[in-house]
């Protein structure tokens, strides 16, 4: 890689997606962290009611995140990828800020909610744009960049939540987000986004995804190859201190911990997927091989020979890798699309999988009772895997392709 090519990857639009990412994770993630302090503090006090308030809030977080990935995704499309960088960091920040001040679960629900609405829209317009700015032999490693940069805020935020009450943590997001608005001043529109818009052109017609078998195909095959991902961050971790006890774990878990290893091991598992991608020349082999790995780690996580918090926390790391095809993934659904919706399909993609909690948290729920909370587990993921394999044989191999042309009915 020259000079130039460096300089291109570390060109202001990328600085400026990575960074956005990480304050969105860092939000998006922080719920999950603080959930059993912040709740204890508004009185929910036994164990039970706190996983089913967790369950409960985090199903409206995300369909926050579905209600923002379509309204993001459409304006992105309409009105530009900045438009969107813009609205969505203002939104999530302020929304966090209020949540500092939430005194009962029926505020934090519904700010959880708006504050999901705002994280919608940063990840598929930061790599919309950046997919549509960088040259197609850069594009792999400009997304993988601000999947690893921005995966680092789940590890910030739970360094933040040590040091500081709930509140204040929520706070800090806001502020942090309110100070990434001035970095985006300085970066600049797509050029191909701006060709498309002097054409007479549908652009952002989200229906337009559902009105040709091949492009629905595709649109459902992008998502579901994310579910595993999900699964394992919506339920696997957001819940370990719960499995923990369940599997006899010898100590304390953390939430906290067991999301910041996690989140490790996915940056770990994005520059390496990104980065051997790259050199193979597919997204689909790469992200197969990752599959089968996800696989290998949910049978571990759940069936875990040693019962020592440090092993635990290594298996929430491997998980991290495991599920460590994000950035390929969403890349994957950039790229399959044409210019008048990429966008759509970039931003909606990762918050339908992101809402795909909903219903599994609730089938989980429903198998945790029947046949408990180990093989309720494996029953859901495995079943995810098997969803994302045949899922990815509905997608394109699109390693190289060219980002300048338009979805034509």
């Amino acid at each position: 890689m020259d000079q130039r090519d460096l300089k291109q990857l570390f060109s202001i639009p990328v600085i400026v997606a990575a960074l956005g990412y990480f304050v969105d994770i860092y939000d998006l993630l922080l719920f999950s962290i603080v959930r059993i302090p912040s709740l204890t503090s508004m009185g929910v006090a036994t164990p039970a009611d706190l996983q089913t308030q967790g369950e409960y809030l985090i199903s409206f977080q995300m369909a926050g995140l579905l209600t923002g990935g379509i309204i993001w995704g459409i304006m992105g499309d309409k009105r530009g990828r900045l438009s969107v960088l813009f609205g969505s960091i203002l939104l999530y920040s302020l929304a966090n800020i209020a949540n500092g001040f939430a005194t009962n679960v029926e505020q934090y629900r519904w700010l959880r909610f708006i504050a999901g609405i705002g994280l919608a829209g940063e990840l598929g317009a930061g790599v919309t744009l950046v997919s549509e700015t960088l040259p197609t032999h850069l594009r792999g490693y400009g997304t993988t960049i601000i999947a690893s940069v921005g995966l680092m805020g789940a590890v910030v935020g739970n360094f933040l939540s040590k040091a500081f009450a709930w509140q204040t943590s929520f706070f800090i997001g806001g502020a942090m987000g309110l100070l990434l608005l001035i970095a985006r001043v300085s970066v600049f529109e797509s050029g191909i986004f701006l060709k498309t818009k002097t054409m007479q052109i549908q652009r952002g017609n989200f229906w337009q995804l559902f009105t040709n078998r091949s492009r629905f195909l595709k649109y459902m095959g992008c998502i579901f190859i994310g579910l595993p991902i999900w699964f394992a961050i919506g339920i696997l971790i957001t819940f370990s201190p719960e499995f923990a006890r369940t599997l006899g774990i010898e100590g304390t878990i953390s939430a906290g911990d067991a999301v910041m290893y996690s989140y490790i091991g996915l940056a770990v598992g994005d520059m390496a997927s990104g980065s051997i991608s790259q050199w193979v020349g597919s997204r689909k082999k790469i992200v197969m091989v990752f599959i089968l790995l996800t696989l290998a780690f949910f049978c571990l996580y759940l069936f875990m020979p040693v019962h020592t918090t440090t092993f635990f926390y290594f298996t929430c790391f491997l998980l991290g890798v495991g599920i460590g095809y994000w950035a390929l993934f969403v890349t994957i659904a950039a790229e399959q699309f044409g210019t008048n919706l990429r966008s759509t399909v970039a931003t909606t993609v990762p918050n339908f999988i992101r809402g795909t909690v909903i219903p599994l948290a609730m089938i989980f729920n429903y198998l945790r009772g029947q046949v408990g909370p180990i093989h309720g587990a494996l029953i859901i993921g495995v079943t995810t895997i098997i969803i994302a394999f045949i899922a990815l044989g509905a997608i394109d191999e699109t390693f190289g392709r060219d980002m300048n042309f338009e979805e034509i009915d």
